[in-house]
């Protein structure tokens, strides 16, 4: 049996699920013994030690895989949804001028820009880039997308708000991120607006560690194992692509920071008032899953 054959298996009426990773192994039939134990925590600790991502893991990482299993992680309706929750807590209008910082293959990107903002987009990856440019053609919409270093950002005081969606800050060590908030507040007007979407911390380190998360497209597979290092406030990921006969293996790990420390980080980069939202913009608790933080400069 494969392992595309196991999990559709176990997934039936759901694409997507998170379980015990031994417990469900062994459940579904997949190996479970020490030594395959010992393998995954030996992996989490080869990439927990340390504290940035290079720019060539993120290129590796957000590669076509990425692209493939978008829909299955977030839905058009959903991407919809966030697109709204995005304009309302960032109070934009038609005719906005918005940045978006890692936008991937332009999933939000394109359909803000369908509203009726003037948008532009940085990323990392020239495979998502050209995917976001095609789609930004098939939808009719002129969208700026620029291959950069979110560390480093070619524009001043230009737009109105900008934002950084679905856990797309962290990667690099305290320093370096800091340099990404500094860099997001120059290139805004007075008075732009700064939203950073993350896991909210508390919520995320109340799991036990290793959680894993399957999602499914036709026979193939993505595989997220989560693993949190306390000592360094790190959340590791190890993603195992199962697709047309192959295995693919990708590392990423991202700081959690929490809203305190968002606030401290956000005055020094140069916002005066700081907010925090859960999920989809409701009240923040430490039961939400996300942390959605709202900085006005």
């Amino acid at each position: 049996m494969t392992v595309a054959k196991i999990f559709k298996d176990c997934m039936k009426n759901s694409q997507m699920f998170s379980f015990n990773t031994q417990t469900s192994m062994q459940k579904s039939g997949l190996r479970s013994d020490q030594k395959y134990q010992k393998n995954i925590r030996k992996t989490n600790m080869n990439y927990e030690a340390r504290d940035t991502v290079t720019l060539s893991e993120l290129e590796v990482y957000f590669s076509e895989d990425y692209i493939y299993f978008g829909d299955v992680i977030n839905p058009p309706n959903a991407s919809d949804r966030q697109v709204g929750v995005i304009w309302k807590l960032l109070s934009l209008t038609q005719g906005s001028s918005v940045l978006e910082l890692g936008c991937g293959y332009g999933r939000i990107t394109n359909r803000l820009a369908e509203k009726g903002a003037q948008v532009a987009g940085l990323d990392i990856s020239p495979i998502l880039l050209k995917k976001a440019e095609a789609d930004a053609s098939e939808r009719g919409v002129n969208v700026e997308y620029v291959l950069g270093d979110m560390r480093s950002l070619p524009w001043r005081d230009r737009f109105d708000a900008a934002f950084l969606w679905y856990t797309t800050f962290g990667y690099f060590d305290d320093a370096d991120n800091e340099r990404v908030l500094r860099e997001a507040a120059s290139s805004l007007r007075k008075g732009g607006r700064l939203l950073i979407d993350h896991p909210n911390r508390i919520d995320f380190l109340s799991h036990k560690s290793p959680i894993c998360y399957v999602a499914q497209r036709n026979d193939d597979v993505r595989i997220d194992i989560f693993s949190n290092d306390v000592l360094s406030d790190r959340s590791n990921l190890e993603r195992i692509i199962v697709r047309d006969g192959c295995v693919r293996r990708t590392h990423l790990s991202f700081r959690q920071y929490g809203f305190s420390e968002y606030v401290r980080m956000l005055r020094s980069a140069g916002f005066e008032n700081v907010e925090a939202y859960g999920q989809e913009g409701g009240a923040f608790t430490s039961d939400s899953s996300r942390l959605v933080v709202v900085a006005y400069k």
